[in-house]
């Protein structure tokens, strides 16, 4: 049983049932879409590419999450993203320099003779696996714990993640002997023994991006539509209320942060083997506004729209800035905006308006207006009033009650 804030109706098990047929429906269209109509469409060079835009969309699940449903702007997922490519671009140097060997870079600034002792665990392939996500979720739980205790949210909260990726980016730079500066860790040739330079294998590690997406969307969809699904859109808009029920709504947002950054963290894991190198300027401040334009654009409260904006983005970065490559951060910039201010509930609420525009003005007898506004289209959700002006704010935020976080 939930109390919803301005409504005493609880949704039956048709909607369930309904919502869950929808989703399998997607699942299942996702699944042929990504592993076998775009092997057999494009070639190895453009699957490769969308190999790459799926590592950034898998950033987008965990924006969802964060952002479009626990309100937290988060502009700095560009730090775990470069834990969790370094982590696995680590492990695949010391690979690839061979037993008792140093990675090419350090032997041609030559300010090393031994491997460093924060390398060496890296050499170990189970230790590097688990570090490409228990790492970034480590350094988000420190950070979290010590931001929202001090209940930092908003605009400073979102300045504060953004200023962590410029200092990370700062930090990778200035280590060049260790971490190969500017440079970054590039001409990566292995994956687990296999050479990267084959095709069937850059297939292989397609294959395993495309299953590791629709891992990721099953257990954040998993997560978002079970009790902390609830109980954290209720922090967002509402949090005294909560903390007067007796949660404590600085957990329930760590959760989210925490999650948000494994999933960026396997996201660069993955992406360092689909590209073949990581570097600061993967990882910075400009990074990770574009993994926060891809979410808002297709619409940050829908996983669905939050993924195939990601993807959209990142192929019109790649179209769009061999022809204009000095206008598309321009164009990147104002898409943006005009995400946020003019459809804040991204390209895939354009539905549900049209929808209620329906209902509105009936022509016959249809009647559009049972449309589940709860639904993972994305419409009818929203984020926080403190990052964007309460514009698209979810009308009926479920709230749970008994027992705390």
């Amino acid at each position: 049983m939930t109390l919803l804030k301005g409504a005493s109706t609880v949704k039956g098990p048709s909607v369930f049932r309904s919502r869950s047929a929808r989703a399998r429906a997607g699942f299942a269209a996702a699944a042929v879409a990504l592993f076998a109509l775009a092997p057999l469409a494009l070639s190895d060079f453009r699957l490769g590419l969308l190999a790459k835009y799926l590592c950034t969309a898998m950033v987008a699940v965990g924006i969802c999450l964060a952002w479009g449903r626990g309100g937290l702007l988060t502009l700095g997922q560009g730090v775990f993203f470069g834990l969790g490519g370094y982590a696995m671009a680590m492990h695949l140097k010391i690979a690839d320099a061979g037993p008792g060997n140093l990675p090419d870079f350090m032997q041609l600034y030559g300010t090393a003779t031994e491997l460093p002792w924060w390398w060496r665990p890296f050499g170990n392939p189970l230790f590097a696996l688990a570090a490409t996500v228990l790492l970034p979720m480590a350094v988000a739980a420190i950070l979290g714990s010590f931001i929202f205790r001090r209940r930092v949210k908003g605009a400073y909260f979102a300045i504060l993640s953004q200023a962590l990726a410029a200092a990370f980016a700062i930090w990778l730079i200035g280590q060049q002997a260790t971490t190969g500066g500017t440079n970054g860790l590039t001409d990566i040739q292995g994956f687990f023994g296999y050479d990267l330079d084959d095709p069937v294998n850059q297939r292989m590690v397609y294959f395993v991006i495309a299953a590791a997406l629709l891992l990721l969307i099953a257990l954040v969809r998993q997560l978002i539509h079970s009790r902390y699904g609830e109980l954290l859109v209720a922090v967002r808009d509402s949090e005294e209320r909560v903390r007067f029920l007796g949660y404590d709504p600085a957990n329930v947002k760590l959760v989210a942060y925490v999650v948000a950054a494994g999933t960026a963290g396997l996201a660069g894991a993955l992406f360092v083997p689909a590209v073949g190198i990581i570097s600061p300027a993967m990882i910075g401040i400009v990074p990770s506004i574009e993994f926060v334009i891809g979410a808002a654009v297709g619409g940050r409260a829908s996983l669905a729209g939050a993924v195939l904006g990601a993807i959209g983005v990142a192929w019109a970065k790649t179209a769009l800035s061999e022809e204009f490559p000095a206008g598309w951060t321009y164009f990147q910039g104002l898409l943006f905006i005009v995400a946020l201010a003019f459809l804040p509930g991204g390209l895939v609420s354009l539905a549900g308006i049209v929808r209620r525009r329906r209902a509105a003005h009936p022509s016959g007898d249809a009647d559009d207006g049972d449309a589940d506004p709860d639904s993972d289209s994305g419409t009818g959700t929203g984020t926080n009033s403190e990052t964007d002006g309460g514009a698209g704010r979810e009308k009926s935020s479920a709230l749970p009650l008994g027992g705390a976080v």
